[in-house]
């Protein structure tokens, strides 16, 4: 099958075989993918002249409606893009974490319309009065720009990884160019089908290119929005580009991080805490087989706790059925590809230069179906680095997989300072159940962490854990994780917005913005 690109209002399928994707459990071909023949330079044109001015002319009411029809059509074909992610190697409950909670997004920002109006622009604020009479005020208003936005994403989440841009992007009123890892593109081939096929987004307003999109920088300009997840060696590469340097255009960048995730010193073994805090660790482990931005590398054990921790989470992960996803029981499914496994492989064999292996289940590794040989499976791999001071590999080199490092700590404080060594992370999470060890390390911890779940057994059944980032609140972190910020409800919105300071008598300002202030005189 030959990947489909939809570029200036047509489906385009490219003749030349660039790359051959796999089906990560058995190893057979499943598609076709590349760009050759696109025109990167009109499909941006055509997004700015086409796609933008349709969406500006609806209002934010208008298009949170629009995202809200979309998600409730998806949500009727799910079961169809499901049958689709079991080739990229995910179960059920990591196919949904991508599928529905992508659609999950939709609806956020859908929701989001009553707090913007029936209006196609928006105003930010108070309003500041700027003289002693009140004849001369200002007031920030925020329109869309008028340029695209183009998103490169990760190969983990083919489906969540669009859906929680173009979600803010559309709704702002600015359109899109999605540019999927092509790994797993025909997951976002399959979704991305059936949103042209509803009528309900506007022509111009997206476009798909599943091969390569080397090159599309070339042509972007001072209203256009590029944003970036994946690795931060890639991104950090994007984000040198000339071009948007010249043009000085916005570039979020979202990265892998060494996230981590700390046992508080209250948490014993035999306290519920501990109990809660082995099952996030074994989820976050397990789930997409480890290939997560947000996933646990780092464990952070009370130093007394460390033999605890390591024999209840060995036990865990021993009883975790790996395989085909399709089949019944099987809790864990394979990487991404050949390719992943190769570069995971790597860099466990770097990890285990200054640190012990202490469970490794690839060697005794049996698979409930798939095909061992073909398929891209691994079992997890558990290091105990038992001077994590000293040995710091563990905070500068990633496994993207089922890898995580355990380490022991002897105060908050200490736990606080292994924490920022891992040098900006998406997320970290502490589990305790006293306010103090919360707050402290909370405080501690938070300039270097763009999310920190702190987890009891207050929250702990409807928490919905440390790897999820939710479309309310922002997903991204500093330093290696980027330096970037998305979603996060209406902080989001305005990252495709820009913000003009308007200043005038209360009464033009009034008519202008459609918006009463203060002093005018129109009655």
């Amino acid at each position: 099958m030959n990947l489909k690109n939809y570029a200036c209002g047509e489906w385009v399928t490219s003749t030349e075989k660039t790359q051959t994707l796999y089906n990560a459990i058995n190893g057979d071909e499943v598609a076709v993918a590349s760009s050759a023949g696109l025109d990167f330079a009109l499909m941006c044109n055509y997004a700015r002249t086409v796609g933008g001015p349709a969406l500006r002319k609806m209002t934010f009411f208008e298009r949170g409606l629009m995202l809200k029809k979309l998600a409730l059509y998806l949500n009727e074909r799910k079961e169809d893009f499901y049958k689709v992610s079991w080739a990229t190697g995910a179960t059920r409950a990591d196919s949904w974490v991508d599928i529905e909670g992508g659609f999950g997004n939709l609806f956020t920002y859908a929701s989001l319309r009553r707090q913007f109006g029936n209006e196609t622009f928006c105003l930010e604020g108070d309003v500041a009065k700027l003289s002693k009479n009140n004849t001369f005020i200002g007031h920030h208003i925020c329109v869309p720009k008028e340029g695209v936005a183009i998103h490169i994403n990760a190969f983990n989440f083919p489906v969540w990884g669009m859906l929680e841009k173009i979600a803010v992007n559309l709704f702002a009123g600015v359109p899109a160019i999605v540019k999927p890892a092509t790994i797993t593109s025909f997951l976002t081939e399959a979704v991305f089908k059936e949103i042209i096929a509803s009528g309900l987004v506007p022509e111009g307003a997206l476009q798909l290119i599943c091969g390569s999109a080397n090159g599309i920088l070339d042509h972007v300009i001072n209203q256009d929005i590029v944003t970036f997840t994946g690795s931060a060696s890639t991104g950090m590469m994007l984000k040198k580009h000339p071009r948007l340097l010249e043009e000085s255009v916005p570039f979020n960048m979202e990265a892998d991080s060494l996230n981590c995730c700390v046992l508080g010193l209250d948490a014993a073994p035999g306290t519920p805490y501990f109990d809660i805090f082995i099952k996030e660790i074994h989820r976050e482990i397990v789930t997409k087989a480890g290939q997560k931005c947000t996933a646990v590398r780092r464990v952070m054990v009370p130093e007394n706790f460390v033999e605890d921790v390591q024999l209840a989470l060995s036990k865990r992960l021993q009883s975790t059925t790996i395989g085909d996803p399709q089949l019944d029981g099987v809790r864990m499914g394979a990487l991404a590809g050949k390719a992943q496994l190769k570069e995971v492989t790597e860099k466990i064999a770097k990890l285990a230069v200054s640190q012990q292996i202490i469970y490794d289940g690839r060697d005794a590794m049996q698979l409930t179906g798939g095909d061992k040989n073909k398929g891209a499976f691994i079992a997890p791999v558990i290091f105990l680095n038992a001077n994590p001071f000293t040995n710091i590999d563990c905070h500068n080199i990633e496994a993207f997989g089922p890898i995580s490092t355990i380490m022991p700590y002897k105060t908050i404080d200490d736990a606080i300072q292994l924490a920022r060594m891992g040098k900006g992370s998406l997320v970290s999470s502490i589990i305790t159940s006293d306010a103090k060890i919360a707050r402290a390390y909370t405080i501690g911890a938070a300039c270097m962490h763009g999310r920190i779940l702190i987890l009891n057994n207050d929250c702990a059944k409807e928490s919905t854990g440390h790897g999820s980032p939710m479309p309310h609140l922002v997903h991204g972190g500093p330093g290696r994780a980027g330096g970037g910020e998305e979603m996060g409800g209406k902080r989001g919105v305005f990252h495709y917005l820009q913000r003009t300071a308007i200043q005038g008598s209360p009464t033009m300002l009034t008519q202008v913005t459609n918006t009463y202030m203060q002093g005018q005189n129109i009655f």
